[in-house]
């Protein structure tokens, strides 16, 4: 069949290239088997330190009434904002130190809302004190993971799992609490709060279905990347000036040494901007699980999960939206072999570890789409409006409140 195709020249040319890829591999074999080698030493070195360090899982309750503004929760956050531990090559590869993550988390079991932050028992401390001092009337328990009853089973559960990223670069901010005037601290009775609808949505699931939301951070660290001519910087607050810069370009006019006037939107993006890169930013992963017994899954959930970000969008600037896991599938052909089950349980055990910036699964593609949401950066102040304590405007019955207010007692009580 194909003795009419394969002509001699074209068997000569692979003979050729492949006598070269054999005198090459006392090169190129050692170099890949010592990537390979360190790469192995990395994980086990970091799989050690993260052993050592250990974790906790922290539910926040909240009071009936909460007064404080999103811009409490923007105060705990810059207090994690930590990029220690990798100063140098021994801390990062003999030692096998990252830098501290944290994951926020928002969780319905069967239409229960609950709040949990997940850290190393070391953070446990000041997560804690930062937390009662701009919201004292909370609670703080060290629970059991909500995760450890679920295991993937197909025949007794179906699963969705979905990575999120964002529709623009990452210097565009999204659509915070200042544009919904959050940080004016209005009366109750005119707060619009953007968490709102999902946390109506997460109260509205029926029994034998669960939703998780997970939020990781990280503090972000500018990065050089090597460049043949030596080193570039690849910075979100860099990545920033050069989007200002380019708007302030497109405004002049070749034909004349005046530029034009600067439109409403333009200014907006530049201020946006400006103030975004005022804040500290995060490294960033969002990731949410819909699991349900068999008989219960109710796949409109998957649109009302995807939907729930979009309160936080905004044409000009920034939004997000759904990316890698189990979205990756378009086509009934890309779904060989079965690639999606086999995902769905590595997604389970990735959203149990709480593992995303150093996950197996991260750069990893199917179909030239990442099977794992790539990391992004939020700042402090778009962190606090996708995740903070809402106040009365949220009336989700569901929501788990502390029955009654603390206070302290009388200091004239007789001891």
């Amino acid at each position: 069949m194909f003795k009419n195709f394969i002509t001699s020249e074209i068997l000569d040319e692979l003979l050729i290239a492949l006598k070269y890829i054999y005198w090459a591999m006392p090169v190129w074999l050692p170099a890949i088997f010592i990537s390979f080698l360190f790469k192995a030493f990395l994980d086990y070195k970091r799989l050690k330190y993260w052993q050592k360090e250990g974790s906790v899982l922290l539910e926040i309750k909240l009071p009936k009434e909460i007064s404080k503004s999103p811009v409490a929760m923007e105060a705990v956050l810059k207090a994690l904002h930590q990029t220690g531990k990798e100063g140098t090559w021994v801390d990062r590869i003999w030692k096998g130190q990252t830098r501290p993550w944290f994951s926020l988390e928002l969780v319905s079991t069967e239409g229960k809302v609950r709040f949990f932050i997940w850290t190393k028992p070391a953070h446990r401390g000041p997560v804690e004190a930062h937390i009662y001092s701009q919201y004292p009337n909370v609670e703080i328990h060290e629970v059991e993971d909500y995760t450890k009853p679920f295991y993937y089973d197909p025949n007794r559960f179906s699963m969705w799992a979905g990575g999120f990223g964002l529709t623009k670069e990452d210097a565009y901010p999204i659509k915070t609490y200042v544009d919904y005037n959050l940080d004016k601290d209005p009366k109750e009775e005119f707060k619009i709060d953007p968490m709102t609808p999902m946390l109506e949505f997460l109260g509205s699931i029926k029994t034998g279905e669960h939703i998780w939301i997970q939020i990781l951070i990280r503090g972000h660290k500018k990065r050089r990347i090597a460049d043949v001519f030596g080193e570039k910087e690849d910075a979100w607050k860099d990545q920033a000036k050069k989007e200002v810069e380019a708007i302030i370009a497109e405004l002049k006019i070749e034909s004349s040494d005046f530029p034009r006037v600067m439109t409403e939107g333009e200014r907006d993006k530049i201020t946006a901007l400006e103030r975004s890169i005022s804040k500290y930013p995060f490294d960033c992963g969002i990731r949410a699980i819909y699991i349900a017994e068999k008989d219960k899954f109710n796949g409109a959930n998957i649109g009302g999960i995807i939907g729930l970000w979009k309160q936080y969008s905004s044409p000009e600037l920034n939004g997000i939206k759904p990316s890698g896991w189990q979205t990756i599938f378009d086509y009934p052909w890309q779904e060989w072999f079965g690639k999606k089950e086999k995902l769905a349980p590595k997604a389970l055990d990735e959203y149990k570890l709480r593992r995303f910036f150093h996950s197996p699964l991260k750069g990893q593609k199917v179909w030239g789409k990442n099977i794992y949401s790539s990391q992004f950066v939020l700042n402090t102040e778009e962190l606090a409006t996708i995740f903070h304590f809402p106040g009365a405007t949220a009336s989700t019955p569901t929501l788990e409140k502390i029955p009654s207010l603390k206070s302290n007692a009388p200091s004239n009580l007789p001891t």
